[in-house]
């Protein structure tokens, strides 16, 4: 028999539905797919039929030894060849007797796998068991779509996978059971309903109760089969399960006992078997549709699973070595997509546009340097060659400089602007706060001020004379300016009459217009997103880039993250500091503390005290920093001079209060998290933090290095009273660790996944899997990354398409949400 062209393609589409649903395991037809395709092509595929066979099934009809393959490999085949299919087309109506009913043409519905890869970014209200309300809920913990559904990854696993009988339950551990019902009712504990219920195996009975749950009794149908889990406790010398998990004992997979069970985060609204439920129909209905993309090679040399496998593995393992399974697929994933991405970002800064080759003056530098008040030590020198190197070059500069606090960045910083300006180019100098733009702008103005003859200052420029033949003109642009003021400096910056300009985000404002822009420096980057960063280099023709950062990132991360950019690294202090004394203190030495600050005032000394962190509002922050600052001011030191400083001040009124601080005016500064950063006062030698336990290691790093700046012993105080478990190895960490980069590997260390630098706010994709300490996998991702990136760095090739689709969906995604 010789089937019709739309024949055939019903009814290998049939054949191939069935392959989808058996897990591609070659089971569709007896004897296997290969021997029943060259069957029915030798029967079926002579004439006329011919000619409708697409592309990707005459692969499949050409002995493409379907078993042969892996099961990734099948499926993409499979794919394509149903992808192409075409509905059949054209079938007449039929007429049927009157009175006699035509029977249902029988549909098949496609498995998942075949549907449109476009439903995975549908909302997840399509979900069976969803809707418009949950989806609401759901979204408040970024959960929008199926596919960030299928994402989602369970915080911890409950672990019932031990089952036992009910004779050999242990009182106190978390174990399964097998059970029928005996009896179910709702039931009163005190003054609250509940349920209870008798269950039993074979080997005996146990009682089990949910408190306030009375709907639970209402579901247990008499003798029905259940699997219950939970923790077993003794209550009258009996053993009860007390709020187990259960559910029916049915031809299907467990999902909230008897397992490996998820633990997802809540939010109001939200409850444990409704989440598991959802993502399990999520799982079921939609992982099919998940394409493949990484390369079949990569997956080969580096012994990862298919990525359908480790998603339902991340969810719902099998047991623990599958769980490791699917995190080691899972988080290579986001290192590979996240080294592609800075590799590319690079290649494009570097390779589209040529930059701008600067002679570099080295007599003009080294008066700058002969000026200063201090040596540069021998790593500021070779971190200034890198750049100064860098900057000869036509290749524009993407360079990290990273260096403890008090390392000497800023004077670098200058070399570099002072080398753009000499070649008639513009620089810019981007800070995240008010605070540490006016600090580097004070800082510019002293060290200009000891190689110019002159300074004046007019409408916020200050102008230096005799630094080149020609004048210097440097310029504040904050947000807190007036209209005018920053109208007169945008006019300004465009005529080229301003040479350097300091300032917050608002350098990358519409109004501003640079006429010849050469150096972008970027401090603090990671507070910076890759829209900002990009936007600030767009206000030049590829601008040569310099970012900074004062909190150590160890090496193999840095790379990892910052793959896009060369890394230099000021890991020595400026001589004559003396190492900060760290001590934890508990509430009983609060009043210890107090004198010893009022003795090293008395001794001439300055303090910071910072205000505990409220992170759910920083109104809230202020209150608590105006209150601290009134509770001080009449309590404990009311004879000494204090000052106020928060964000919320306005900024005439800020750097009133800094200068005071600065001139030795104030004794004791106290002080919300704005100190964090950027501020130099070296007659300052206490910095005491209050709930030291709230702020991360790093910032508790950042604020140490606001003092010991000059040549007097300093000391860091930190103030807890009842810390966390976690709260306290921090604390230790700090107290211990005084090397900037040992804490970082300390602060990687307990931080664990995406949590390390804030990955959110650097402008990188998310890490949900991927643990930063796991330096092996790293490097396997980084390696592989850069051996692809050299074969195809535009992602072309055949075999890198579907790869290509998730890069621009993963790294498009991230730079729309910046």
């Amino acid at each position: 028999m010789t089937l019709s062209a739309d024949n055939q393609t019903a009814f290998l589409r049939t054949i191939l539905n069935l392959e989808v649903k058996n897990g591609y395991a070659d089971r569709a037809v007896i004897g296997g797919l290969d021997k029943y395709i060259r069957k029915w092509s030798a029967d079926n595929l002579q004439g006329p039929a011919a000619a409708s066979i697409n592309a990707p099934l005459r692969v499949l009809l050409s002995g493409a030894d379907y078993a042969g393959r892996s099961r990734e490999q099948r499926e993409v085949l499979v794919r394509e060849v149903l992808r192409e299919l075409e509905q059949p087309a054209g079938v007449k109506k039929q007429v049927l007797p009157k009175g006699q009913r035509k029977a249902p043409a029988r549909i098949v519905k496609p498995a998942p796998a075949v549907s449109s890869e476009a439903s995975l970014d549908e909302s997840i209200a399509v979900v069976r068991g969803s809707g418009d309300s949950m989806a609401k809920k759901l979204a408040k913990l970024g959960v929008y779509s199926v596919r960030d559904l299928l994402y989602f990854f369970p915080r911890r696993f409950m672990d019932f996978s031990k089952r036992t009988t009910v004779s050999a339950l242990e009182t106190g551990k978390y174990q399964t059971v097998f059970v029928n019902i005996w009896e179910a009712n709702v039931t009163m504990f005190g003054r609250m309903k509940g349920s209870e219920a008798v269950l039993g195996d074979e080997t005996g009975n146990i009682r089990a109760v949910w408190f306030n749950q009375p709907w639970v009794a209402r579901q247990l149908k008499t003798n029905s089969r259940i699997a219950v889990s939970g923790r077993v406790t003794e209550f009258g010398y009996r053993q009860v399960f007390e709020n187990p998990e259960w559910e029916l004992i049915e031809d299907k997979e467990l999902m909230h006992t008897g397992r490996l069970v998820p633990v997802y985060q809540l939010t109001q609204g939200l409850f444990p078997r409704q989440v598991r439920s959802v993502v399990k129909n999520a799982l079921d209905a939609y992982l099919g549709r998940t394409p493949e993309f990484l390369p079949q090679a990569v997956r080969q040399r580096c012994g990862l699973i298919g990525l359908q496998q480790a998603i339902k593995q991340a969810h719902y393992p099998a047991d623990y070595a599958s769980q490791d399974l699917s995190r080691k697929r899972l988080a290579f994933d986001e290192l590979f997509l996240l080294q592609l991405g800075v590799l590319d970002k690079k290649r494009e800064w570097q390779e589209d546009q040529p930059g701008h080759k600067f002679l570099i003056n080295s007599e003009s530098l080294e008066k700058f340097i002969g000026s200063l008040p201090f040596t540069l030590t021998e790593a500021q020198r070779k971190v200034t060659r890198d750049i100064c190197d860098d900057l000869a070059r036509d290749v524009p500069m993407s360079r990290l400089l990273q260096g403890d606090v008090g390392s000497g960045k800023t004077v670098v910083a200058t070399i570099a602007l002072l080398a753009t300006v000499e070649n008639g180019y513009q620089g810019a100098l981007m800070a995240p706060t008010e605070i540490l733009a006016e600090q580097h702008f004070a800082t510019l103005y002293k060290l200009l001020s000891a190689v110019a003859g002159e300074s004046s200052r007019h409408d916020n420029i200050y102008t230096f004379e005799h630094v080149f033949p020609f004048d210097i003109n440097v310029a504040l642009l904050t947000g807190s300016l007036s209209a005018k003021e920053k109208s007169a400096i945008y006019e300004k910056i465009k005529a080229g009459e301003i040479n350097i300009l300091i300032g917050t985000h608002a350098l990358i404002q519409k109004g501003v217009h640079f006429s010849k822009l050469g150096l972008v420096i970027i401090d603090e980057q990671h507070r910076f997103g890759v829209l900002q960063r990009t936007a600030l280099r767009q206000k030049g023709f590829n601008p040569h880039l310099l970012v900074m950062t004062a909190t150590p990132i160890p090496r193999t991360l840095a790379l990892t993250l910052y793959g896009d950019l060369d890394i230099s690294t000021i890991n020595e202090m400026p001589p004559g500091r003396q190492p900060i004394k760290t001590r934890w203190l508990t509430q009983n030495d609060r009043e210890r503390a107090s004198n010893f600050i009022r003795k090293q005032v008395l001794e001439g000394r300055q303090a910071f005290i910072i205000c505990p962190l409220i992170e759910e509002s920083e109104n809230l922050e202020v209150k608590a920093a105006v209150a601290e600052y009134e509770r001080l001011s009449s309590g404990i030191f009311p004879d000494l001079k204090l000052g106020l400083l928060h964000g919320k001040m306005k900024g005439a009124d800020k750097e009133k209060v800094m200068s005071g601080f600065k001139a030795a005016k104030l004794d004791v500064l106290i002080s919300t998290s704005v100190v964090e950063v950027g501020i130099d006062v070296p007659n300052a030698t206490i910095m005491l933090v209050e709930a030291a336990d709230r702020f991360g290691l790093a910032q508790l790093h950042q604020f140490r290095g606001r003092v010991g700046r000059g040549d007097k012993q300093s000391y860091c105080l930190l103030l807890s009273e009842n810390p966390s478990e976690y709260g306290q190895e921090r604390l230790k960490a700090i107290e211990e660790i005084s090397d900037g980069f040992a804490l970082a590997e300390k602060d990687l260390e307990l931080r664990g996944p995406g949590e390390f630098f804030g990955t959110r706010q650097s402008g990188l994709p998310d890490l949900k899997m991927a643990r930063l300490s796991d330096t092996q996998l790293l490097e396997v991702a980084r390696r592989e990354a850069r051996t692809l990136f050299a074969k195809d760095p535009g992602l072309e090739h055949p075999e890198n398409r579907l790869l290509a689709m998730e890069f621009d969906r993963i790294w498009h995604k991230r730079v729309e949400n910046d």
